[in-house]
């Protein structure tokens, strides 16, 4: 779109209706007021959370104000993100911000004073009060942590250096975002540019090889300026994960970080195992880049250029709807009833406009429906962004449908695997139903890109983010030449024998914030795994794949989140689940080749 319009001039059947959280703003700041008259009640449980009563009317009350809390905050954040110039919601959301932190202070005893509770205590109550019986698996959840809980003091010791042990984050997010500058670059057009981390992306995809280039020098070799001082910040950061996990009695950080959704460790190995088993894949991947692009040698420069430079359609939302309702069909009446919902009872925040919140992303509370913010501009992505945020959508609808307030919430394990898997069904639907060959090309290629960002990529940071913990437990130094050797070292191994790994990527690990997230990115990798062996099933009508799929939907946090998996047939502990998402990758670029070398006869 090339104008972008206010806020009031966009339809308002292309907004979202907020409704179902607020019909009038005046309700909200009654909510408002009667949470914030409640605030300091937490204080009458405070030392009583020792028998059935007390903690069953504790959970009863907390739960009563925590659902108006998020509604609160819900509504506030929605109207902020769709015009961040807007004072008014700028207010509204910095009170309830103000007013969950008070709670969150004030409710700061409960867990300390539950954790006193041993298992028999908890069977006991269970049988004097058969209510408590819903809070059982909240219990056993708290109780699992309870080994690794330090005393009273030890806790509050702490808590109370927290902003200091989280500084390495601090320091590099500051580096990156505020004080490095990295000069200019000349476009293609012969303009001098101003480069940035965020403009980096925008440059390194350019079709012009020497902008490509010109980018990807400069932005590393200011990285490589920093890296003792990056080096600094990231080792810090290792050696206080090892010294916190060592302290509360964990085998290692990696243990630590994966407990809390009671992840096996061999399903982190494993996933790191398997990928690197089947890193031909990248020598096929990078083979065809190389070739569709006519290049002699292909550099890392060039492996997020687009092989097919652009989609040459173009879609209108109600066209965007329909194809996702078209794709997504083959997950069922009830599925596809549920998305129309989210069409008709405008869920979804269509158009870009002066102020809104960039990107896309969906978002529920428990006594809403879920809504889904997107800035559409008509292209494929655009389409498949509809497809991925209605999945995350989907996925709290039915886990907010079917479970108590205290489950409804699914764990980040398995955040990405819905939609991941409407945008794999979004994709072959469209790949198997065009009569444009380049439209296929384009995305098969993007595709390839998923494969290669999100599972091999992925896997490559979780790899060193394993080892550089190892490495510092066992006594090595992490200096800026010890990261930057082994994440150069680790990069040619995921990359194969057909690009060249010029030597600036070493310093590449120093722009990385997730490496600050404590083991969270080999989710990326499992999630997209998952999700394309649940798709390859679905998709090939195997028996009572997608009725395990739905129910798998439906189980919010009610289980483990492994063990939720396996209710829609994934086992991630196998192998075959990671060896599938590589297999799947192979198919697509060898079928990028076959429809390439028809494009080339045309």
């Amino acid at each position: 779109m090339s104008n972008i319009k206010k806020r009031c001039e966009v339809p308002s059947d292309l907004k979202w209706d907020l409704s179902s959280l607020y019909s009038d703003e005046a309700k909200w700041e009654e909510d408002f007021n009667f949470v914030s008259s409640k605030k300091n009640d937490y204080f009458k449980y405070e030392g009583k959370l020792n028998n059935a009563y007390d903690i069953y009317n504790y959970f009863v009350f907390d739960e009563e104000i925590s659902k108006k809390a998020d509604a609160l905050f819900m509504y506030a954040a929605l109207r902020f993100d769709e015009d961040t110039t807007n004072f008014k919601y700028q207010s509204m959301k910095g009170k309830i911000e103000k007013l969950i932190y008070e709670i969150s202070e004030n409710s700061s005893f409960v867990i300390p004073e539950l954790m006193k509770l041993s298992k028999n205590d908890v069977s006991s109550f269970m049988k004097e009060l058969p209510e408590l019986s819903l809070y059982e698996r909240e219990f056993d959840l708290l109780l699992r942590r309870k080994p690794h809980i330090l005393s009273l003091e030890e806790e509050k010791i702490l808590s109370s250096l927290s902003k200091v042990l989280n500084s390495s984050e601090d320091i590099a997010s500051y580096l990156r975002n505020a004080d490095m500058t990295f000069g200019n670059i000349t476009d293609s057009k012969g303009n001098e540019v101003k480069l940035t981390n965020t403009n980096y992306s925008v440059y390194i995809t350019d079709p012009d090889r020497n902008v490509r280039k010109q980018a990807f020098c400069l932005l590393h070799e200011e990285y490589k300026k920093l890296q003792n001082t990056f080096a600094c910040a990231y080792s810090n950061k290792v050696a206080c994960d090892n010294k916190i996990a060592k302290l509360r009695g964990y085998d290692s950080a990696k243990a630590a970080a994966l407990f809390g959704g009671n992840i096996d460790l061999d399903i982190y190995d494993n996933l790191i195992k398997t990928v690197s088993a089947n890193l031909d894949v990248m020598d096929k991947y990078f083979a065809l880049k190389k070739e569709v692009m006519n290049l002699d040698e292909l550099h890392l420069y060039d492996i997020y250029t687009d092989l097919i430079a652009s989609s040459s359609k173009d879609y209108t939302f109600d066209e965007a709807k329909d194809i996702v309702l078209k794709a997504l069909s083959i997950l069922g009446e009830d599925y596809v009833n549920t998305l129309k919902k989210a069409f008709s009872e405008r869920w979804i925040d269509v158009y870009p406009n002066e102020g809104k919140k960039g990107g896309a992303y969906s978002w529920g509370c428990y006594t809403s429906n879920p809504y889904v913010l997107l800035n559409f501009n008509g292209k494929f992505s655009d389409v498949s962004t509809l497809a991925h945020e209605l999945g995350h959508s989907l996925h709290s609808y039915y886990s907010h449908k079917n479970n108590p307030y205290i489950y409804h919430h699914y764990k980040i394990f398995v955040a990405e695997v819905a939609s991941q898997v409407n945008e794999l069904i979004l994709s072959y639907y469209l790949i198997n139903n065009t009569d444009d060959l380049n439209e296929k090309l384009f995305i098969l290629d993007n595709l390839m890109n998923l494969f290669k960002g999100s599972i091999v990529r992925q896997t490559m940071f979780a790899e060193f983010e394993d080892l550089m913990h190892v490495k510092e437990e066992d006594g090595e130094v992490l200096t800026s030449e010890v990261l930057s050797d082994n994440y150069y070292n680790l990069y040619k191994k995921y990359s194969g024998n057909n690009v060249i790994c010029d030597d600036d990527i070493r310093f590449e690990w120093e722009k990385i914030p997730h490496f600050y997230y404590d083991f969270y990115v080999y989710q990326y990798s499992t999630g997209l795994a998952a999700a394309c062996y649940i798709a390859n099933k679905i998709m090939n009508g195997e028996k009572g794949a997608l009725e395990n799929y739905l129910k798998f939907l439906s189980l919010g946090g009610s289980m483990d989140p492994v063990d939720e998996l396996k209710v829609a047939g994934v086992d991630m502990s196998d192998p075959a689940v990671i060896q599938s998402a590589m297999d799947m990758f192979k198919d697509v670029i060898d079928e990028f080749k076959e429809s390439y070398k028809i494009l080339k006869k045309i």
